[in-house]
């Protein structure tokens, strides 16, 4: 399918935009919430791991590469959670299987915090990765399929950045609850995700796609997702790629500031939280102009931008250089992540919307998943600047490649 002739983008149109979300039914709303929540908190339960490496290390008597072992492990585990759950919600809905999936994770989040050794806190990361897994194929699916095609784009955007909302929580959250009481009472605020079920039992609607197009039987379901293997090969690279810029980019970032700039718990937090609002504000930014100027184009542009920034972040000389480096960074990669959820929505054909995208997306992470433990080997013989900046200029030059050579579906009536 062609790719849109670029337009500006106005002010006219983005008020207009915003004027058009603003008219969008409540049940419709109401499903983007719920996505945009679980997402968010999704990612605040992770990325408490990832601000607090030293700590963990030091408890367990451990080094930093075995701690980002249990990232590994967590992302590891998350395919298994987008098989389950995205199984369950093709052949039973989206609703029922996000709110299993909401308190699942909140209760391992919780038990994360009391683990006694090592080995039990690996164990609860893995079942974690199972819930983490699970979340993003239902939310996705249930909001991108409640929302007007329009508008898919932008909403996607800021669905998406659930994400960088979640990492700028676990960053203010560290902030203030960890030089008091350390790392484990941060988990226990983890839990907060089972309270989002309520919503979702209480305000969200069934899928009105998934209604129209459920399976009368597993076997015909199995025939359907088999039938997809060339769209779920491709989903796979992409998301590959796409991962391997995020976690290439984040999860060292936090050890990144304290060995290589010395910085304390307080500066750690806030670097890390105002890098969050860039990645915010590109999220849905890029995720608007992708309504306009197609998918493939806006996340290639997002990721050129991306390698000019890396010798502003990784290098930097001073203070002010180093958070205007981390800010754009985090626009530019998560610019490119706020298309996703549309885009590779709309390439999962109707019937295997719910498994395909999410599948997809966490067979990438299982792949992308060893980014931040080859950075921590990598940085040990060099430096953490040079292992990061070399890994991001890796990644974004294949990522653009790999997006520039697939297919695209903007605007695609779901349902029909």
């Amino acid at each position: 399918m062609a790719i849109d002739t670029p337009e500006p983008a106005t002010d006219s149109g983005i008020q207009t935009t915003l004027k058009t979300i603003a008219a969008v039914p409540n049940d419709h709303r109401a499903a983007v919430i719920a996505g945009f929540l679980g997402w968010t908190l999704d990612a605040f339960d992770f990325f408490l791991v990832v601000m607090t490496v030293t700590a963990i290390a030091k408890e367990f008597n451990r080094t930093v590469p075995e701690i980002m072992l249990s990232i590994t492990v967590t992302l590891a585990f998350r395919p298994v959670g987008a098989f389950i759950f995205g199984l369950l919600a093709d052949r039973y809905g989206r609703r029922l299987p996000l709110m299993i999936d909401l308190v699942f994770y909140s209760v391992v989040e919780v038990l994360s915090g009391l683990a006694p050794n090592f080995t039990t806190f690996l164990i609860l990361r893995a079942l974690f990765g199972i819930g983490m897994g699970g979340e993003w194929g239902v939310g996705a699916s249930l909001a991108m399929e409640k929302v007007p095609p329009r508008l898919r784009g932008v909403l996607s955007g800021l669905l998406q950045e659930g994400y960088a909302v979640g990492y700028l929580l676990a960053a203010i959250a560290y902030y203030f609850v960890f030089p008091r009481w350390g790392w484990r009472p941060l988990f226990f605020i983890g839990g907060i995700p089972a309270l989002l079920a309520l919503f979702v039992r209480y305000h969200v609607k069934e899928s009105e796609v998934w209604e129209k197009n459920r399976h009368a039987s597993w076997g015909q379901y199995g025939r359907a997702i088999v039938s997809q293997w060339k769209i779920f090969l491709y989903l796979t690279v992409l998301m590959a790629m796409m991962n391997f810029a995020s976690h290439g980019t984040q999860d060292m970032y936090p050890t990144f500031l304290e060995r290589g700039w010395g910085f304390g718990p307080e500066k750690r937090s806030l670097v890390t939280a105002v890098s969050m609002v860039g990645a915010i504000a590109g999220g849905i930014l890029f995720g608007l102009l992708s309504d306009r100027w197609g998918r493939r184009r806006t996340m290639v542009l997002a990721f050129v931008l991306a390698i000019l920034v890396i010798p502003l972040w990784a290098f930097s000389p001073s203070l002010t250089l180093l958070i205007t480096g981390a800010v754009l960074m985090q626009f530019m990669v998560q610019g490119a992540w706020g298309v996703i959820p549309a885009h590779i929505s709309e390439l999962s054909p109707d019937a295997v919307r719910g498994f395909l995208p999410g599948f997809a997306y966490q067979c990438g992470v299982l792949i992308a998943g060893t980014v931040g433990y080859i950075e921590a080997v990598f940085a040990e013989r060099t430096t953490y600047a040079k292992a990061m900046s070399l890994t991001a200029l890796t990644i974004f030059g294949l990522a653009a490649i790999v997006t520039g050579l697939g297919r695209e579906k903007k605007g695609i009536e779901f349902g029909r």
